[in-house]
């Protein structure tokens, strides 16, 4: 009897340690594909990151980064497809900015773009992809204003979704995360599956949020890059405006009989609004011409530069400034917008004559010296700038006026960046401070007089930021 019970407790234990065997092998199988699973799982999402840090280390194309996110999105968490819309100018709608071949609608579709997909797939994917979403329309346009995350694998209080729950192309589980960073709300990322897809777990949605978050970090130095090579390229055509506008301006004063000329222009950007230029009238006469165009930056630049081609049309062969200018504003003016102008002042040396001629158009009264009395004094001839009037005030108002110059006698055109400079404590240089640079630097000469000028100007303004173009051309009577 006892060996016959020892023995049956012997066969209960194998069988016992069998079953248990069997289970623990069954239970390193199924723990054995959790691993293999998670690895495939990390792989992915190291190949995701390793795609994003690409993004940062070299230019990348809106576009491929887009689709980098969507398909990497949709790889990691086995999704049937996914869609990103990025924020348009107006920050008041979503736009597609790439949606996966196969991703399930997040939008409401018209019948009539369903009946055709049944028959032509391209017109649903088609659609799709160029439908923008406002803000606050649907769940995404919801999400997308709250700046929320959600998981949703019950679609039955999404009415826009309704309609297609029982078609194939019904959206059966979605998530859908907005991409922010810092203060900046991008845009947003959504994942979907179909009626034959798995729901989406608890830890799918996390996985999905630290997507979105790295994707939004990524869409935003991809911005930042983007910007800044944008600026690089501004920069770089500005540099070849620049050399441009250096060709159109007189690198050097002609020499004229009975004259002494020094000019200089100094833009407070890379192009300049200032316009100074030295014109053959005939074989005994120069023309000066001298010119502020209202703004800055490259519209200034741009008028100047027609400015300058109008001046030279006219100039050639017409001892009359006064007839100049007019002919100059009647044909600048159809073409400068309503909120431009520009302030010149024309003058022609006549050396047979011994003397010039002036006339101005709304500029700044040039300065005249006096050598026997070493004094200066403003010349203010009448008139107004050019482009805001078609020429019948301007017309009259525009005048030509004798200025007899004796020898060492000198005049000085300027622009306001001169008289407008301001020291750190908010003081303007002013034409007071002018005159007394050019009553100490007459005696020496014209470009001595600009020397002083820009000498006393900078010690004047500091550290100061120069804020106008400067202009300046002294011209003395030899």
């Amino acid at each position: 009897m006892w060996p016959i019970l020892l023995f049956g407790l012997l066969l209960a234990s194998v069988a016992g340690w069998i079953y248990t065997a069997q289970r623990q092998a069954r239970r390193i199988r199924t723990l054995e594909r959790s691993k293999e699973e998670i690895q495939v799982e990390e792989t992915l999402v190291f190949d995701f990151l390793h795609g994003l840090g690409e993004a940062f280390s070299e230019t990348i194309r809106p576009n491929d980064l887009h689709r980098l996110i969507v398909e990497g999105a949709t790889r990691i968490l086995d999704a049937h497809g996914g869609a990103l819309y990025m924020a348009d100018r107006t920050g008041a709608k979503l736009v597609p900015a790439f949606i996966s071949k196969g991703c399930p609608p997040l939008v409401e579709v018209p019948a009539d773009i369903l009946q055709q997909a049944a028959a032509t797939p391209i017109a649903l994917e088609s659609y799709l992809r160029l439908h923008s979403v406002p803000l606050g329309e649907g769940t995404i346009g919801r999400v997308w204003q709250a700046g929320q995350s959600v998981c949703l694998n019950e679609l039955s209080e999404v009415p826009e979704l309704a309609k297609l729950r029982d078609t194939s192309f019904g959206t059966a589980s979605m998530m859908v995360s907005t991409l922010l960073y810092g203060k900046q709300n991008m845009g947003l990322l959504a994942l979907a599956n179909g009626p034959m897809g798995v729901p989406f777990s608890q830890s799918d949605f996390v996985v999905f949020k630290s997507i979105a978050e790295q994707s939004a970090f990524a869409l935003y130095n991809a911005i930042i890059y983007s910007e800044a090579n944008e600026k690089k390229r501004l920069d770089h055509e500005l540099e070849i405006a620049r050399d441009i506008q250096r060709i159109l301006l007189p690198a050097e004063a002609p020499a004229v009989n009975g004259f002494e000329i020094s000019g200089i222009n100094v833009p407070a950007r890379q192009v300049s609004g200032d316009y100074f230029d030295y014109i053959k009238v005939d074989d005994q006469r120069l023309g000066v011409a001298i010119a502020d165009v209202s703004g800055k930056g490259v519209p200034a630049s741009l008028i100047m530069a027609i400015c300058r081609s109008v001046l030279r049309s006219q100039a050639a062969q017409n001892p009359s400034p006064a007839n100049v200018l007019q002919k100059v504003n009647r044909q600048l003016y159809p073409d400068i917008k309503e909120d431009m102008f520009i302030s010149m002042a024309y003058l022609i040396l006549d050396h047979a004559h011994n003397g010039v001629i002036l006339s101005r158009a709304g500029h700044d009264a040039p300065l005249l010296y006096k050598s026997s009395s070493q004094t200066v004094t403003p010349l203010k001839p009448p008139g107004m700038v050019l482009g805001i009037d078609s020429g019948n005030v301007f017309d009259r108002l525009t005048s030509d006026v004798a200025v007899p110059l004796e020898r060492d006698d000198c005049l000085v055109l300027y622009t306001d960046g001169v008289t407008e400079a301001i020291d750190p404590e908010g003081d303007e240089f002013g034409v007071e401070r002018m005159i007394q640079s050019v009553r100490a630097s007459a005696m020496a000469g014209a470009p001595a007089i600009v020397t002083r000028l820009i000498d006393d100007l900078r010690n004047f303004v500091g550290s100061q930021p120069q804020n106008d173009d400067i202009t300046l051309i002294a011209i003395r009577k030899t």
